[in-house]
C-alpha cells in the first residue's frame, strides 16, 4: 500500500488580493523511507486566502489524479486551514458562493482519488507549503 502525505496552503497579499498557492507531496511505501514526489509553487492571480487555499487543494488533487495507478493507496491531507478542513470533513456549510464550487471540485476528486482524509495542523507544522506561497507570491 502506498500513503501519500500532502500538505498544502494558500494565500494572499491583502484579502482579496495577489495569491499564491504552495504543495509539498510525499510518498510513503511499505517498507520504504519517506520520500517527496512534488513540490508545486504557483502563481493564481487575485484571490482571497480562503479561494487560495482551495486552489491549493484542488492543483494537489489534480497532480495526484496524474500519478494514479493501480492498487491501493491512501491520500492523507494535511491543511493549516481549520475552515477548509472543517467544510470537507462535512463539520461545516460552505456559506459563501464563491467557494461552493471550489468545493464540489474537491470533493468530486476525492471519490477519484479514492481513500483520502483531511487533517488540520498549525501553521508551523506548515512551513515547507507555506514558503512554496510566498515564493510564489513574489513572481508576481
Amino acid at each position: 500500500m502506498k500513503t501519500y502525505f500532502i500538505y498544502t496552503d494558500g494565500g494572499a497579499i491583502g484579502n482579496p488580493g495577489p495569491a499564491g498557492i504552495g504543495i509539498v507531496a510525499k510518498l510513503k511505501r511499505e517498507n520504504e523511507k519517506l520520500k517527496t514526489v512534488f513540490e508545486i509553487s504557483e502563481y493564481i492571480g487575485r484571490a482571497t486566502n480562503n479561494q487560495a487555499e482551495y486552489k491549493a487543494l484542488l492543483r494537489a488533487q489534480e497532480e495526484l489524479l496524474t500519478l494514479k495507478e493501480n492498487g491501493e493507496s491512501e491520500y492523507r491531507f494535511f491543511l493549516d486551514s481549520e475552515l477548509l478542513v472543517c467544510q470537507l470533513n462535512l463539520k461545516y456549510k460552505v456559506k459563501h458562493k464563491e467557494l461552493q464550487p471550489l468545493f464540489l471540485k474537491a470533493k468530486n476528486n476525492c471519490v477519484l482519488l479514492g481513500n483520502v482524509s483531511f487533517c488540520h495542523i498549525e501553521r508551523e507544522q506548515n512551513k515547507e507549503a507555506d514558503s512554496l506561497v510566498k515564493a510564489a507570491t513574489k513572481k508576481r
